[in-house]
């Protein structure tokens, strides 16, 4: 009875348990039943499972070709790294059943981007590689772009950076020119004149004639670049014979550019055809992967990424793949190249384009160069993690483990500013496992607090933020944390449980006589939880009640300043909200008003006799301009 009730509150991301808290021997021992109870149930078929933590939200989303097999093994098998973290957070989990492997997939990228699970790998939206991009338009012209578009253009890249694709671009609208202009204007461009441009700016052009040199760029990008080079040697050779010196050395210089930037990279295959490869290197529950872009049968660029991983390292590999098409300007290649132990068919059926694992010759050796990259990479990242993990996760799992309260990753802290209890504002600030998360800070202007009062400004800023999360069915912190004592903590105690029914872990960041932190209080009777003050976890306390100080002070100095100005400028007969408001905006400064001239405030508006009113006001008896 006490389970059922236990996670049918937790489905709508609220959970009364606080005595189920206190009792983390119990609280173990109902979920592991409620879990085996689930396991036994769990069928023979391939599906999607998502893996859920003691408040509900899907903190891991895997797919699997026997669910029942799959499921069982994170329960009933030894584990450690990112793996054991994950299954000591799972309170339950649920499961999709789906009639093949290829759309178990499908299921698991979309949702992975749905829920965005703190275990699952999340890529960024979008490479930030510019490609070359050949409109799709009656007189189509080549441009650079960082977005790939599904409007019927070709796009070439990606390139490493801005200045190749540039080099490239001026390299082909010198050789194969189609539009350079912005189209017919009755008259020869320019660029017509230097040999750049088809002439779409003062007659019709063929369409043929622009097939015919979207063909031969096709064609040099690809990697044929022997055709062109013979063709320009040519033209050079007649320009020099001609004793055009000017056009021969432009000529030179459009060889120089194939010789160096084209013929200067090692060609690492016979044919041309664009195709992406990945590898990777795993190692203590660490997925390096290696990405090569190859183009005109040359290795353009090359990513790497690195990720904890808690599957299989071929079953992340295969949902990283099919997640970086997925993504914003990823442009599909001709073939994509994987290692071996893949499902290459399943791969193949959803991305549209052959997927293949080398057995010989150069791909096979690119294949080994890429591994051996993945783990250089991932040994050089072991090395800064020693270095820094005691001083994040570490210090994380320090101030969980001091308080009593299950491992968690987000911290959300707030604190209070005010002078003399006018202009109150409060400000939040986040940790995610003991790092800063800037795009999450807020601010708060106070609006039914008007005097110094602690409790009901705490009231206030925690109805209002946690309110939101629920309404927007966001992911709710695993700990607050109160710059100040009793007052503050139980004033959030009586918000989260009296009227929204969570029960977050709250503490207060208490400071001694010297206004440096100290201890924690925390618990039903705010007992002082005491740190190690040379332990990491002490010191992130001590940063984040830093933080959140600094954050709350800064905006209320803005508040304060604001105010201070308008109120000034009120008191000056003449002036009404309007006026004041135009002041500041031209001005934004008290100092700028002042030294502005009787003209300057007369050019927004401001009668003639206002404008002295304000100048001698603010500069008292000083001689007006």
């Amino acid at each position: 009875m006490y389970v059922c009730f236990l996670f049918a509150t937790a489905s709508k991301r609220r959970y009364n348990v606080t005595s189920y808290l206190h009792y983390p021997g119990r609280r173990n021992q109902l979920a592991s039943e409620h879990i085996e109870h689930k396991l036994a149930l769990l069928p023979d078929l391939p599906g999607c499972y998502q893996m859920k933590n003691i408040n509900s939200q899907i903190i891991y989303v895997g797919k699997a070709k026997n669910l029942k097999n799959r499921v069982r093994s994170y329960f009933k098998s030894s584990h450690d790294g990112k793996t054991a973290r994950l299954v000591s957070e799972i309170a339950d989990f649920d499961y999709i059943v789906t009639s093949s492997d290829k759309e178990a997939f499908l299921l698991e990228m979309t949702l992975i981007q749905k829920y965005q699970p703190y275990f699952n790998i999340k890529l960024k939206r979008g490479t930030g590689y510019p490609y070359i991009k050949i409109t799709n338009e009656r007189d189509p012209q080549m441009i650079i772009s960082g977005d790939l578009k599904k409007d019927g253009a070709y796009y070439f890249g990606p390139y490493p950076n801005v200045y190749a694709a540039e080099e490239t671009l001026n390299f082909l609208q010198k050789v194969y020119p189609l539009r350079r202009c912005n189209g017919f204007q009755h008259r020869p461009c320019l660029y017509y004149h230097m040999g750049q441009c088809l002439g779409a700016c003062f007659k019709t052009v063929p369409e043929e004639a622009y097939a015919k040199q979207i063909t031969r760029i096709k064609s040099f990008l690809n990697g044929n670049v022997k055709t062109v080079k013979k063709q320009l040697t040519t033209k050079m050779n007649e320009a020099a014979q001609d004793l055009e010196f000017e056009r021969a050395a432009d000529i030179r210089d459009q060889i120089h550019y194939i010789e160096v930037t084209v013929e200067k990279q090692k060609i690492i295959s016979n044919d041309h055809t664009p195709r992406d490869l990945f590898n990777f290197y795993i190692d203590k529950g660490w997925l390096s992967i290696q990405v090569f872009f190859i183009r005109q049968a040359r290795l353009m660029k090359r990513e790497k990424r690195l990720f904890p991983v808690v599957s299989t390292a071929t079953e992340e590999l295969t949902t990283f793949i099919l997640q970086f098409y997925n993504q914003k300007n990823n442009l599909l290649p001709n073939e994509v190249l994987v290692p071996a132990g893949l499902d290459n068919q399943v791969m193949s059926d959803i991305l549209k384009i052959p997927v293949r694992t080398p057995q010989r010759g150069q791909k096979r050796d690119l294949m080994h160069l890429a591994k051996e990259n993945a783990k250089i990479t991932l040994e050089e990242k072991f090395r800064l993690l020693e270095l820094d993990d005691s001083k994040t996760v570490g210090a994380m799992k320090e101030i969980t483990d001091a308080l009593g309260i299950p491992e968690g990753h987000r911290i959300e802290a707030f604190d209070h500013s005010h002078i003399q209890g006018t202009d109150l504002v409060s400000a939040l600030v986040v940790f995610t496992d003991g790092q800063p998360d800037k795009k999450m800070y807020r601010k708060y202007k106070l609006t039914t607090v008007d005097h110094a009062d602690e409790a009901a400004s705490t009231r206030e800023v925690i109805r209002r933020r946690y309110t939101r999360l629920l309404k927007e069915h966001q992911p709710l912190p695993d700990l607050i944390l109160m710059d100040g004592g009793e007052i503050q903590l139980n004033a959030v105690k009586d918000i989260l449980v009296n009227e929204l029914n969570l029960q977050i872990p709250v503490a207060g960041m208490v400071k001694n006589d010297k206004h440096k932190t100290a201890d924690l209080l925390f618990g039903p009777d705010d007992r002082h939880v005491a740190l190690d003050p040379k332990s990491q976890g002490f010191y992130l306390v001590q940063r984040i009640q830093d933080e959140v100080h600094r954050f709350a002070i800064t905006f209320h100095r803005q508040v304060h300043t604001k105010h201070s100005l308008s109120s000034r400028l009120d008191d000056i007969a003449g002036v009404g909200p309007k006026t004041r408001n135009k002041l500041l905006r031209k001005f934004g400064s008290m100092k700028h008003i002042s030294e502005a001239t009787i003209a300057d405030l007369q050019k927004l508006g401001i009668p003639e006799n206002v404008a002295k009113t304000i100048k001698i006001s603010l500069n008292g008896a000083a001689k007006t301009k």
